[in-house]
């Protein structure tokens, strides 16, 4: 849908994802709606901000296996996205299709993340705030940038999850609402920050 009518832009890209997360959410609204089960519902609504506290072992494999070949795969495909990062016209110029390249990429990033989302529920802001941050720090090669992204993504997410349980006496919070505070605040800062580009050089 983003890449419908024209050339896709990463503006067209967002807009068309915000749509179908409103469509999405809408009649994942009514489905909550429409229910009979009051602890259904509740256990919807929990998933829905995001929590670790239903991890098992038993869905650790599955879960590991896609996150690591999806790894591997970005860290051998360093090159292709450092060549991305140029533009298009100098990727083709280095014998790169853009397009077929970035939905390869972003279809992969879709698996993982639905992968992950169906475990553990909406946690916001980890994919959105770590690597522009480790980015800023290290610079926008993904030979270096890829491994330290997943790393610290893995730390940030384990310290919000330990937020979460020793924030509320005698409760858990939802480790989403968590990561929103800490990291719609800095997403916020980083925008209104003129000399930060993303996805620049």
């Amino acid at each position: 849908m983003g890449s419908g009518g024209s050339r896709t832009s990463p503006v067209k890209l967002i807009l068309a994802g915000t749509a179908v997360n409103a469509l999405c959410g809408a009649a994942s609204s009514a489905l909550v709606y429409f229910a009979d089960s009051s602890e259904g519902v509740r256990s919807v609504t929990f998933w829905s901000m995001g929590s670790l506290a239903s991890a098992e072992w038993a869905s650790l494999p599955a879960v590991s296996t896609v996150v690591l070949i999806a790894t591997a795969f970005f860290l051998f495909r360093s090159r292709v996205l450092n060549a991305l990062l140029m533009g298009d016209e100098a990727a083709v110029t280095l014998g790169i299709d853009p397009g077929l390249h970035r939905r390869i990429h972003l279809v992969l990033a879709a698996v993982v993340t639905g992968m992950l989302v169906a475990t553990c529920g909406i946690i916001g802001f980890v994919g959105l705030i770590v690597p522009h941050v480790v980015r800023s720090v290290i610079g926008p090669d993904h030979r270096g940038l890829l491994p330290v992204a997943v790393l610290s993504g893995a730390l940030f997410l384990i310290w919000a999850d330990v937020a979460a349980r020793v924030a509320v006496p005698n409760a858990e919070l939802p480790i989403g609402i968590v990561t929103s505070v800490l990291g719609a605040p800095l997403f916020l800062h980083m925008l209104i920050r003129k000399e930060y580009g993303f996805g620049d050089k």
